[in-house]
Parts: C-alpha cells; sequence; structure tokens
C-alpha cells in the first residue's frame, strides 16, 4: 500500500511509520520539525520536510496516489494551547481539514486520525468507553474534537462518489523511545523523566491527586497489540466510521501525580513541586477501549511498569 503519516518525524508518527515500513509498505512522511527530528524517519521512507496547513506541499503527495492516510501531525501541547490558540486552530482543524479535502480530491479510500483522550474532558464515567459524551476543557481538546467531527462528518457525506472510511484513535498519555525529555510542552511522562535526569524540581498543575491511564508506544503500532493501529487495520481493512479508544482499558493501576513525583524526586536529588495553574485536562483519565476491543478480537497492552522496563533502555 501506498501509505502517507503526516507528523512521521516526531514520537508517534515515526513509530507508525517504521512499523508501516517494516510490513513492506510505501511510506511517505511529511513533518515541518517543529517537534520532530529527521533522524526518526525510517530510511525506508521517503521524506518531505512540510507541513499539513500548506496544502500545496501535500498536493504532489496526493496526486501520486495513496491507499491510506496516517493523520498524526498536530500541536500537541496543552500550555500552548492556551498560550497561542492560534496555532491549534491552524494546525488541529486547518491542517487536518487540508488533508481531508485532498483525501476527497483523489479519493483516498483511508483515513486513520490521531486524537486524544482530552475530548472528553472532566468525566465521571470511569473506565471511559467511547461513547461517552465529549466536553473538552482544554483549548487543545476543543480542537482535536473539532478536528474529529471534520473527519467523521467528511466519511458520512452523501455527495462522495466514492467509500471514504475512517478511524479516530483517541490515544491516552502515549510513551516510550524518541520521546522528547527537553521539550516542557510535550508529554508528561516525558516532562517528567527530563526533570528527574537534569536534577530539576517536578511541578504538577492542580493538587497532585490528578490520576492518568499511560499506554507504552507498541501498543500503539505493533500489529500482535490488539488496540493497534496496525491491527484495527489489518482486521478491519474496510475501515468503520468509529472512534477507537487507545489506553490501558482501566486495568493499569492508576497513576497519581503526587505520589509518583514524591517517590522518584529523592532518588535522583530532585525535589517535586506542586503548584496550580492552567493547563490540567481533569483530575482522572482512564480508559475502556471496548471499541476497538471488539473490532479486533481481544486486547493485549502493556503494563507500565513493563513499558517503562522497555524504555528504560533508550
Amino acid at each position: 500500500m501506498n501509505i502517507l503519516t503526516t507528523g512521521g518525524a516526531g514520537f508517534i508518527g515515526s513509530h507508525m511509520a517504521e512499523r508501516l515500513v517494516t510490513d513492506g509498505h510505501h511510506v511517505v512522511v511529511v513533518d515541518n520539525e517543529a517537534t520532530g527530528r529527521a533522524e526518526n524517519v525510517p530510511s525506508g521512507a521517503h521524506y518531505v520536510r512540510g507541513d499539513v496547513t500548506d496544502q500545496a506541499c501535500l498536493e504532489d503527495i496526493f496526486a501520486s496516489g495513496l491507499d491510506a492516510v496516517f493523520h498524526v501531525a498536530g500541536q500537541v501541547s496543552l500550555i500552548r494551547s492556551f498560550t497561542d490558540p492560534q496555532v491549534d486552530l491552524r494546525t488541529n482543524i486547518g491542517g487536518t481539514v487540508n488533508v481531508l479535502q485532498l483525501c476527497v480530491k483523489y479519493r483516498v479510500p483511508r483515513l486513520l486520525y490521531a486524537s486524544s483522550m482530552t475530548v472528553y474532558g472532566s468525566t465521571d464515567v470511569l473506565p471511559t468507553p467511547e461513547g461517552t459524551p465529549c466536553r473538552p476543557v482544554s483549548y487543545y481538546g476543543i480542537t482535536k474534537y473539532a478536528a474529529e467531527r471534520y473527519v467523521h462528518t467528511t466519511a458520512e457525506r452523501v455527495d462522495l462518489d466514492f467509500e471514504f472510511r475512517v478511524t479516530s484513535f483517541r490515544m491516552y498519555n502515549v510513551y516510550g523511545p524518541r520521546q522528547a525529555l527537553d521539550n516542557p510542552y510535550q508529554g508528561v511522562l516525558g516532562i517528567f523523566l527530563g526533570n528527574l535526569l537534569r536534577g530539576e524540581p517536578i511541578t504538577i498543575f492542580g493538587d497532585g491527586t490528578q490520576s492518568r491511564d499511560f499506554i507504552y508506544i507498541d501498543d500503539i503500532v505493533h500489529p500482535g497489540t490488539r488496540r493497534s493501529c496496525a491491527h484495527v487495520v489489518r482486521s478491519d481493512p474496510r475501515g468503520r466510521k468509529a472512534r477507537v479508544c487507545a489506553g490501558s482499558a482501566g486495568r493499569a493501576a492508576p497513576c497519581r501525580g503526587r505520589c509518583h513525583a514524591g517517590a522518584q524526586g529523592p532518588r535522583v536529588g530532585a525535589e517535586s513541586a506542586v503548584r496550580s495553574g492552567v493547563g490540567g485536562d481533569g483530575a482522572l483519565g482512564h480508559v475502556g477501549a471496548f471499541e476497538a476491543c471488539r473490532v479486533s478480537g481481544g486486547e493485549r497492552a502493556l503494563a507500565g511498569p513493563a513499558g517503562l522496563v522497555m524504555g528504560a533502555p533508550w
């Protein structure tokens, strides 16, 4: 298959591109390197440095013929979404609309969209199944949910002269190799690990009682993992107009900010610091990946400690 991976020089996108190349697909990667790095792009992929907000940059790639698009590119920082919401609008919504318009123009039959658990906002439904109403409470969550609606509404258009199948993956705090440790706007675990390695205090937004699900990168991309992008495509190649949660399915023990910061800090000479501030996205976040498991026929996921052990050499 000819597959475009947007954001393929970044953390999640590069792992997805690598998996697709390994599976024998012809992969084109587009990334503006705002947070990605060219060295992350697998050697077997064709790399174009460009931006999804520039439709002209994408035109030639789509014109060459694509069988599928993995749309991972986006502005991913909760904090930056508050400090510069225009970037969120341009990248997460405008960039997604550009991709969708070209999918329609060139009749690309399959799209997988990298969404986020932030679309749920604060919810009392734990674990959270895919059908839980979305009430995002951050600017970032708003743009990711709006982009989702563009994706699924486009697939439902009655004027399309081809079958356009889409899936959104609402991912929960992905971690693992290639995650940035020096970017204060990206990935809470990467931020904490970077703080610890540099001997810096850990800052937690809120009161420290928040808990989150985490998912190891292999559970997102590896075809042997029941909720992965690759597995869903393999098990359901025609695709579905569906939203799929990707997380620990509520089986992992919740990871709470205050206790983990306090426990880990002293071991590396860093103190934990707890303060309130804008940028949080609800106190609890535990996923129930029910739809993904139904489609793929089961579930398999690495528990948090196992993922951390596998990621330790990196």
